[in-house]
């Protein structure tokens, strides 16, 4: 059982007509619970809500958890693929309507490398506020790896399909949900959410390259100032595993620019009683992800908030067929949402 604000309380369902009352709305993943424990929890939540009023805006979890649903829906969204190009439809109509400004920016690698041919590809950029100068940046990487390559019967893991529910649509969905709740966020700084493409089109580890889209963004960047400037960045990854467990990482908490930032992050979540955000250093090892070039190229503060142990130390669902959305749950995309929610209302 996984437990959700102030220490000991939990909850799996509310009872009926208080779930508005959640700071997130959490699934039946493991489950429904007593009444007893339903009632424990809406009393924890009652009591989380007066020490911070601006709970009552509900991140929705569950939404967030039928938007990962629809995005695997489409199947493998690999870049240039079909599948990407129905998400890439969704997202901009997505944040369209509800009041953000979107475009794409287009790029392309000269060489598919089992085809040969040219392969269009699309970082998505939503913006907020688009006249501040000052900005924010949330990010997720929307692409899937084209196979699932740590599958341990070869025929699988060359010809299956991978769905990528936590790696890949997890910090999508975060991001659709939190789109509904801008308006309700403080105006100090602008606010962009950058979905960045071909994060993992690897289909030959020995030589094909990670990170495309991100690296475009950051080359971008550096090479044709905006006439705005980020003054923070979160990447979101893998943030939907059932059981969540994210902990510290390791260039994110050493970087002496994003330091100050990972302590934002966690200190927010200790608040709000999010134990799932565990406050050290953790996963065997730095971690590769887009917030390297963000970093390094562009010199944007940017941490990487993952969940590099799905479902444990084995991390024995990445990269398989196993990643589907029923080994993530509301629950979880409701608490990651509900600390970077929080965190942007009381960023100074």
């Amino acid at each position: 059982m996984q437990k959700s604000l102030l220490g000991g309380c939990f909850s799996e369902r509310l009872l009926e007509g208080e779930s508005r009352l959640a700071p997130w709305r959490v699934s039946s993943y493991n489950g429904g619970m007593n009444t007893f424990a339903t009632r424990t929890a809406t009393t924890c939540i009652l009591l989380a809500m007066a020490l911070s009023p601006s709970l009552a805006t509900a991140f929705d979890g569950q939404r967030s958890y039928g938007y990962l649903k629809q995005l695997c829906s489409f199947g493998n969204r690999m870049s240039g693929s079909p599948g990407m190009l129905q998400q890439q439809q969704l997202l901009e109509k997505h944040f369209s309507d509800l009041g953000g400004q979107v475009h794409f920016q287009k790029f392309q690698i000269r060489k598919h490398p089992l085809t040969g041919r040219p392969v269009p590809m699309a970082n998505l950029v939503v913006q907020w506020h688009p006249k501040s100068t000052e900005r924010i940046m949330l990010c997720a990487h929307y692409d899937t790896r084209p196979r699932p390559d740590r599958e341990l019967d070869p025929r699988r893991a060359k010809r299956g399909v991978f769905l990528g529910a936590n790696d890949g649509a997890s910090g999508v969905a975060v991001l659709m949900e939190l789109a509904h709740h801008v308006r309700d966020l403080p105006e100090r700084y602008g606010l962009d959410f950058v979905f960045f493409d071909a994060e993992e089109f690897i289909f030959d580890e020995r030589q094909d390259q990670y990170f495309l889209g991100s690296e475009w963004f950051a080359r971008q960047y550096r090479d044709h100032p905006p006439a705005h400037r980020y003054k923070a960045g979160v990447l979101l990854d893998m943030v939907g595993d059932a059981k969540l467990s994210i902990y510290q990482e390791r260039h994110s908490a050493t970087w002496s620019d994003t330091r100050p930032l990972v302590k934002e992050i966690w200190g927010t979540a200790k608040r709000l009683g999010v134990k799932e955000f565990i406050p050290r250093i953790g996963y065997a090892g730095a971690i590769r992800d887009d917030h390297l070039p963000l970093h390094n190229i562009a010199k944007i503060p940017v941490i990487d908030v993952i969940d590099f142990e799905y479902p444990d130390r084995s991390n024995r669902f990445w990269h398989t067929m196993a990643d589907a959305p029923g080994r993530c749950s509301a629950d979880s995309l409701g608490k990651v949402g509900l600390v970077i929610q929080e965190w942007l209302k009381t960023k100074p």
